[in-house]
């Protein structure tokens, strides 16, 4: 079967390759052409656009990049009709993917929704678009199964698939890690400070400010796969510690994270680490987001699953050196690192267990095939 796949951010991208590797195990004549970016490519067929062409965050920026966004929404329709695919599979991305269900929905094509919208933040009247548009929607995160509920839509939970992608990682040790990255022989914090270059330029000098107050550590920066090393030595010099392509490893080997909210924030805590989350936006997209979302209390996925503060969350004036400093600082010792390890257990349980990726391509071969 021919499987048009719209991804529009890294961690659709992983979800995305993860997914394509279980179809074909069960479709040998997949035939894939999406939206994504360098895993899904790993997997085979047509890369039509980079997600790292396709990112805006926050209001601000949508506005500033709607000629662009509109632009490619056109051209994803106009591909989609010429590829004819039997089914087309969404990856979260909202703002551009129920445009784009919509217009394929009545083309008469099957449309699947893998990662639900975080609708039950805010824009909660985005369910009727998708209870119209999308035939089935497979969520990841438990809560999300009973939200739908609410508004007569049944959906399935497939558990969460970073599950699969942390099974299998290859052995490690920190020594080898630090060996291999030119790393001294200090502890390490990691620090995420997300993929945007707009988000980078704000959080990472605030982020990296608090370095001088451990002394006995080193701070090593995550790098973005779709930023330059320049940049990121452009905000915080050259000596700066950055390592790409191996956050999980950094993780693996930090006894600290700082990291920028986002799936970043859960992929921290099913790795053990334990972590302070940072969140600042521009002034007119916190403003506005502010008044928009009203139904959570917490913007880490790690809070919003175990609904109450596991990790403590920096929000906007609040991310500052003086905050950042004594949350790192409790956070490395006892006995708030046992408390936060011990919830991370509970967190695990919580998302179920392993599959999910092939749990969705069961689903979806079995829909298409009925």
């Amino acid at each position: 079967m021919k499987y048009y796949i719209i991804a529009g951010e890294a961690s659709g991208d992983l979800h995305g390759s993860n997914l394509m590797k279980e179809l074909k195990k069960k479709d040998a004549q997949a035939e894939f052409r999406f939206w994504g970016g360098d895993l899904m490519q790993e997997q085979g067929g047509k890369l039509v656009k980079h997600y790292r062409d396709l990112a805006f965050m926050g209001f601000a920026e949508v506005i500033m990049n709607l000629r662009t966004i509109l632009g490619n929404i056109k051209f994803c329709k106009k591909d989609i009709q010429e590829f004819k695919p039997d089914a087309v599979i969404l990856i979260d991305y909202p703002g551009f993917n129920l445009r784009v269900a919509e217009f394929v929905k009545n083309l008469g094509i099957k449309v699947y929704y893998y990662i639900s919208p975080q609708i039950w933040a805010w824009k909660t009247g985005r369910v009727h678009t998708i209870k119209k548009f999308v035939d089935q929607m497979f969520v990841i995160l438990p809560f999300e199964k009973d939200f739908y509920a609410k508004y007569d839509y049944e959906v399935d939970f497939v558990g969460h698939p970073l599950l699969d992608a942390l099974k299998d990682l290859p052995e490690f040790t920190t020594e080898k890690f630090k060996s291999e990255n030119n790393l001294d022989d200090r502890k390490i914090i990691a620090i995420l400070p997300g993929s945007r270059k707009q988000e980078i330029k704000v959080k990472l000098p605030i982020m990296l400010s608090v370095a001088k107050d451990f002394p006995e550590y080193q701070f090593v920066v995550a790098g973005a796969p779709s930023q330059e090393e320049s940049f990121y030595r452009e905000i915080a010099g050259k000596d700066l510690k950055i390592v790409f392509g191996k956050t999980y490893d950094l993780l693996r080997s930090a006894e600290a994270a700082l990291v920028t909210s986002g799936t970043a924030t859960l992929e921290t805590a099913l790795l053990n680490t334990p972590e302070v989350v940072c969140y600042k936006g521009s002034r007119i997209s916190y403003e506005i987001g502010k008044r928009v979302v009203k139904y959570i209390d917490y913007i880490s996925l790690v809070n919003l699953i175990m609904n109450r503060e596991v990790v403590k969350e920096l929000i906007q004036s609040e991310l500052n050196t003086k905050n950042l400093k004594s949350e790192l600082s409790k956070i490395l010792k006892e006995p708030k690192r046992s408390e936060i390890l011990k919830d991370y257990n509970d967190l695990r349980e919580k998302l179920g267990g392993e599959g999910a990726s092939e749990r969705t391509a069961e689903l979806i071969i079995k829909d298409l095939e009925e």
